[in-house]
């Protein structure tokens, strides 16, 4: 199930799907799609932020081009205790590798990997990232 905007249907609401990741996407070619996931936040329950939220970050092979600083993009992953990752969406094979990567996230979040939960592996990509 995808969603364009938020908020969501209520919980009550039949029409509102299980959600077991939000993937917020960044064209960091437009400074208006930052702003709109910066707003989107707020509608988001805080227990998502433990290991349910993730920002994909479009359009990094074209750095001339970009409108939005990488560091920008970095802190809001770091205040939000969430992982950034980084794809050119242009290009087939990295597509298809940030698809594989983001189906293997939600198979984590969904608890249908025995062993992993989506904190930690959360926490196992932030012990990552700050090597």
């Amino acid at each position: 199930h995808l969603a364009t905007s938020l908020p969501l249907p209520s919980e009550w609401d039949p029409l509102r799907p299980r959600i077991d990741l939000v993937v917020f996407v960044i064209d960091i070619k437009s400074k208006y799609s930052l702003k709109n996931v910066e707003a989107s936040l707020a509608h988001v329950d805080a227990s998502f932020f433990l290991g349910k939220v993730c920002f994909l970050v479009t359009g990094v092979g074209r750095v001339n081009a970009c409108s939005i600083e990488m560091n920008a993009v970095c802190k809001l992953g770091k205040a939000y205790c969430s992982p950034v990752l980084f794809s050119e969406l242009e290009l087939e094979g990295i597509r298809v590798v940030t698809a594989q990567r983001l189906l293997q996230m939600l198979q984590i979040c969904a608890g249908r990997i025995p062993g992993v939960s989506a904190l930690s592996f959360v926490s196992l990509m932030r012990n990552f990232d700050d090597d």
